[in-house]
């Protein structure tokens, strides 16, 4: 998460624009090897246990190495090693602003400071990736855009922009939430949660990123704007939001119930108040969450 927001960041202090961010986001998805990867490579794992941990994933809401360590495919050990031989995906971004041409490394070494202590952040941290400073992180991506967020929305956009990372890929960068109370669509699924919140997310998009967003998630060449990559996208609403009916249940003991994702027909949509939309701008598109997450009302069950 740490690269996602240094690139937020970049683009709201102007030292990039969003086009040398897309270069850059390319660069970096063909330098980008994943855990998996890694551990065949090494000889810890074969490609089924990779796989079979990968599928669990859409089950659990876990790193790959922890459900590896759970199913006795990887030990803590191997998984250290495996860790500590990744290049930090932030050092990626980086490393692929300079080579592109965005930024020299003097000017990266200075934003890169004055990001770091702006959120309090070291070294150590950004090694890390502690959930704590991502969730710090969060909370300042929305409070730049005077967008006042409960714990359950932090909740909501970290567990959403992990699993953009695990289904879809790392490299994109969520630009600066925009609160509004209405919203021209292009296609967008919506689906609401009910409970002692009350919660409807909505993604919309075009169609052409509509096929690589779903060719990226089915793991399969869509070539066309179809039934497939429009189930495509309703399988990812009811992925995301699964799992965070489950984290609410076991870490908050608050029981939600989820409803049948939905297409809006509308040209506009008129929001309630206190939504609010965040950009996400992947190297094949942008596509545009739509948030109204409501309250921690009494629940009367």
């Amino acid at each position: 998460m740490f690269s996602q927001l240094l690139g937020s960041y970049l683009l709201r202090r102007e030292a990039i624009t969003t086009e040398q961010l897309t270069a850059a986001l390319r660069e970096m998805d063909r330098a980008h090897i994943r855990l998996g990867t890694l551990a065949i490579h090494k000889g810890y794992m074969i490609a089924s246990e990779v796989d079979e941990v990968c599928f669990m994933q859409t089950r659990e809401d876990k790193r790959f190495g922890e459900i590896a360590v759970e199913r006795g495919y990887l030990t803590d050990e191997q998984v250290h090693d495996l860790l500590s031989s990744q290049t930090p995906d932030y050092l990626l971004l980086c490393q692929c602003l300079v080579d592109t041409g965005a930024l020299s490394n003097s000017d990266l070494e200075n934003y890169i400071l004055e990001y770091q202590q702006e959120n309090e952040l070291c070294d150590m941290d950004l090694d890390d990736e502690q959930s704590e400073k991502i969730r710090q992180l969060i909370e300042r991506f929305f409070l730049v855009a005077e967008i006042p967020v409960s714990d359950y929305s932090v909740m909501y956009m970290e567990l959403l922009f992990n699993n953009l990372i695990r289904f879809i890929g790392d490299d994109f960068t969520p630009l600066t939430p925009i609160p509004c109370t209405e919203y021209p669509t292009n296609y967008c699924v919506s689906q609401s949660l009910h409970g002692r919140i009350n919660c409807v997310s909505r993604i919309d998009i075009d169609e052409n990123s509509a096929v690589h967003f779903a060719s990226r998630l089915a793991r399969e060449d869509f070539t066309e704007f179809d039934e497939y990559v429009q189930a495509s996208l309703e399988d990812f609403m009811n992925l995301h939001n699964g799992l965070f009916i489950v984290n609410m249940s076991n870490e908050k003991s608050v029981e939600l119930t989820l409803e049948p994702p939905t297409v809006e027909t509308e040209d506009v949509l008129q929001l309630a108040p206190a939504s609010f939309v965040i950009p996400i701008a992947y190297p094949f598109g942008t596509m545009h969450l739509i948030v109204s997450l409501f309250g921690d009302k009494q629940y009367h069950g």
